[in-house]
């Protein structure tokens, strides 16, 4: 078992009365987004340390609460001891930090004591020193003992510096943070300009980080451009899928008066736009709008693969146009089945990418040339993810 440890003591740095945990990160607050870091870490508890319970920090531990898992509010070390079940390890993130999944998800594992460190001639400010030349990154995993231990000293020492104390006098193991996750939006803030940049730069690395190449070349850089925008000017996320949603139409409306290199090329902007809004329900932790765009970016581009091949046999008057079509979105569906996302290829196909290799041979007017090659791609992608599938199994 997994129990998440997160603070709220330190002040905003450039917020008169708030809590740094309290700062918008995203549409929401910081520390609900380090919860749901902990959450998709496996942790079934989050115990927060405060200082003092503000209606910014209420609202929050309240909203954390509404997605399953227990949540207590502690203000020393003992009560926090208490909160904790003896076996369980306990997952700390230090106050103000921002990062990833991918940066917490290693110290979830079963193990001994283990300190995220970085260089200490390279910690940027916000880093405390740990000894042996290093700094702790601000991501721990601890055994619940080192709570008790903490609780046997005086009341006014910080838990969270006394804690590192402990940790180090206990010989924890050190886990060296990389430059790459540095570059992607790692660190300590407390301050809520520092925490929009790094917000940004944390969404940028979680789209370019998607294995898939359409996320990872198209969606990505459009997404870096716009999500500063939307996040900071407090867009919310129904209007940018409504917006998708209506390019989409759009371009069925197209498509069914055989403008179809207009019609795909609008079904295609409405499947980013849709991807675009997944990425801010996932920032924003809107669970059930996120899962129901990211079912739209599915089906989208194969109604639009459907409508395209129904519309080209209407034009010639055959069936092989439908035909080709059912077959690549069949084809597509099973290899989507099939693929593993740890064992993804940045080759395969995913359904808006089947829909922009269909685009040039629409714009051209090559219909029958661009189903082939949309179906042939599909075919190519679930016979390589049967393979891997077969020898990872």
């Amino acid at each position: 078992m997994i129990a998440g440890l997160l603070f709220a003591t330190h002040d905003a740095e450039d917020r008169a009365g708030a809590l740094t945990a309290t700062l918008p990160f995203g549409g929401v607050t910081l520390i609900e987004y380090q919860a749901r870091l902990l959450m998709q870490a496996g942790a079934g508890q989050i115990i927060v340390v405060v200082s003092r319970l503000m209606p910014e920090l209420l609202g929050a531990i309240a909203r954390i609460g509404k997605r399953g898992v227990t949540v207590d509010t502690v203000r020393s070390a003992a009560e926090a001891a208490a909160k904790v079940h003896p076996l369980s390890r306990v997952l700390v993130l230090a106050d103000g930090l921002v990062t990833t999944e991918a940066v917490v998800a290693p110290l979830a594992r079963e193990g001994a004591d283990t300190l995220l460190v970085i260089d200490e001639a390279e910690a940027p400010a916000g880093f405390e020193r740990v000894g042996g030349r290093a700094a702790w990154a601000g991501v721990a995993r601890l055994d619940p003992q080192r709570l008790s231990e903490v609780a046997t000293l005086p009341r006014d020492y910080d838990i969270q510096s006394a804690l590192l104390r402990v940790a180090a006098q206990a010989r924890a193991q050190h886990l060296l943070l990389t430059d790459r996750e540095l570059k992607q939006g790692h660190g300590i803030e407390h301050r809520a300009a520092a925490l929009d940049l790094r917000g940004d730069a944390v969404m940028a690395s979680a789209l370019s980080g998607r294995r898939a190449w359409f996320d990872r070349w198209i969606v990505a850089p459009l997404a870096r451009l716009v999500m500063p925008r939307l996040t900071r000017g407090a867009v919310p996320t129904v209007p940018v899928a409504v917006g998708g949603a209506l390019l989409a139409v759009f371009g069925v409306v197209a498509i069914g008066w055989g403008h179809g290199g207009i019609g795909v090329l609008l079904m295609l902007a409405g499947t980013i736009a849709a991807a675009i809004a997944a990425a801010l329900a996932w920032l924003r932790d809107e669970l059930h709008l996120g899962r129901a765009l990211a079912i739209g970016v599915m089906v989208l581009p194969a109604a639009g693969l459907l409508l395209y091949g129904r519309a080209v046999d209407r034009l010639s008057g055959e069936v092989s146009g439908g035909l080709l079509a059912l077959f690549a979105v069949m084809a597509a569906g099973l290899a989507e089945r099939a693929a593993d996302e740890h064992h993804r290829r940045r080759w395969w196909g995913t359904a808006p990418g089947y829909l922009a290799l269909l685009l040039p041979f629409a714009i051209v007017g090559w219909p029958m040339t661009g189903l082939s090659a949309v179906a042939l791609y599909a075919s190519a992608t679930l016979a390589h993810a049967i393979e891997t599938l077969r020898r990872h199994a």
